[in-house]
């Protein structure tokens, strides 16, 4: 018998929106699956009564289609949903705590173009699933095993709008803010990314005082990500020069992650802000055991940074979801990805791109200095990371001398205090090559390299 193919990647389900798995009829399934895993599994932190699933999304186009599917098969189960619309990740699991439902849903693909889609699942006390939980919905949704399950006449489910949960994101937010210090007399630009922190962010930093100029807040179903945003931040950038502003703030569409640009224009990214808070921390003695909790794409400066101080670096796969895992293990309290997902545990369940950057804005103000010096306290080792689009996910070992070019290549960057990781995103069909060292011009050799014959073998 054929093995039902897996829809859960390394952040819930993600593809081509209307294309399977992202088509309304898999989401029908996926909302029944759900509701009747999350509706029999004990929590102490779920409220008594009815169950209850938050329903949140991004603003791309498809997400109309997707929420109302994922709705109908929620309420088919008898579970009730609660509808809480564009909101950023973080605050759909911050809202999912708050109201003590069974679950939250959040309709995204993150960073991905508009016309991709996404389902993400989080726990009643706001962290993401674990293997186990996904596994169990996946099966339902491909054995069938609940379709005598119909609820009828009033146990069937009903749909309520929550209109007060931006409010009450934006107060958890402004909360992980020292009460008595404010943003006056700071200039920033903020670029939404047409997504779904177009409310959230610039709301949070006028009120804490700040002049603010916004960027990208016009979501139209089409322009989430375009040109704009952490996965763009060249415009951004020009723009935090160009306005004299202390600071810029870019988000990707779901606004899970940030991106920051100091005053001078300069782009500052995840390994920068990981570097400036855990030293900070360090310092102030607030980081768990010492201890940053980063991916194998983390640059290797920043751990050499961290043991200068008498810090720790634990290093996990990719994935925000493998950090939080690891932090929650080990009691860990700091860490995030290169790609600007960023996890303060002392403030929040999952990466949130608004509390992390008031976490830097924090530090800017403790330290009455800018952001350019804050940034230059570690040196970045020069890291090449380039992306082949593939057609297929073939076994590196099944592609011809791919696996004796790595070995060669780590042997000669092992001379430099360098390294090489080669792996498939989780996310979208592209192999990644991460290549770090002291020695730029070997990094690059080496890539053009690796990547020319991963092309001519399997490119898209």
């Amino acid at each position: 018998m054929k093995k039902p193919i897996k829809i859960f990647g390394t952040d819930g389900v993600r593809g081509t929106a209307n294309i399977e798995p992202v088509t309304a009829e898999t989401a029908l399934k996926l909302g029944r699956a759900a509701a009747h895993v999350f509706k029999n599994l004990p929590d102490p932190s779920r409220g008594r009564g009815r169950h209850k699933i938050v329903v949140g999304k991004d603003t791309r186009l498809s997400g109309y289609m997707l929420e109302n599917a994922l709705s109908s098969g929620i309420l088919s189960m008898g579970v009730d949903v609660l509808f809480i619309g564009p909101l950023p990740t973080p605050g759909v699991a911050y809202v999912t705590r708050s109201l003590r439902a069974d679950a939250g849903i959040v309709i995204t693909a993150s960073h991905n173009p508009y016309d991709d889609n996404g389902i993400k699942f989080f726990r009643p006390d706001g962290y993401k699933l674990d293997d186990v939980v996904e596994n169990e919905i996946e099966e339902l949704v491909f054995s069938g095993g609940i379709e005598s399950v119909r609820p009828t006449a009033d146990a069937i489910g009903k749909a309520v709008r929550i209109d007060d949960a931006l409010g009450r994101y934006i107060e958890f937010a402004k909360a992980s803010f020292p009460k008595g210090l404010t943003l006056e007399g700071m200039r920033i630009v903020v670029d939404c990314a047409n997504g779904a922190a177009y409310k959230a962010t610039p709301c949070v930093l006028r009120e804490l005082g700040a002049e603010v100029m916004v960027l990208s807040d016009r979501p139209d179903g089409k322009n989430i990500n375009k040109d704009c945003g952490a996965m763009h931040p060249q415009a951004f950038c020009q723009k935090v020069h160009e306005y004299r502003a202390d600071i810029g703030i870019a988000h990707d569409g779901d606004a899970d992650r940030v991106l920051l640009c100091d005053e001078r224009g300069v782009l500052v990214d995840g390994d920068d802000i990981m570097a400036i808070a855990a030293t900070h921390m360090l310092a102030q003695g607030t980081l768990n055991n010492k201890t940053l909790v980063t991916t194998v794409m983390s640059n290797a400066g920043l751990e050499s940074k961290i043991l200068e101080l008498g810090g720790s670096v634990v290093r996990t796969a990719v994935g925000d979801k493998n950090v939080i895992d690891e932090m929650l293990r080990n009691g860990f309290n700091f860490g995030g990805e290169q790609s600007g997902h960023l996890i303060f545990t002392d403030h929040g369940t999952t990466g949130d791109g608004l509390v992390a950057a008031l976490q830097i804005l924090r530090i800017m103000k403790a330290e009455n200095t800018s952001l350019s010096h804050l940034a230059a306290c570690w040196t970045r080792f020069p890291q090449l990371v380039q992306n082949v689009r593939v057609r297929e996910k073939r076994p590196f070992a099944e592609l011809n001398g791919i696996l004796d070019m790595v070995a060669k290549a780590e042997t000669e960057l092992k001379e430099h205090a360098g390294r090489i990781l080669l792996r498939y995103s989780g996310t979208e069909p592209k192999a990644r090559l991460l290549l770090e060292g002291r020695e730029a011009a070997v990094l690059e050799r080496w890539g053009k390299t690796i990547c020319d014959s991963i092309r001519q073998q399997i490119g898209a």
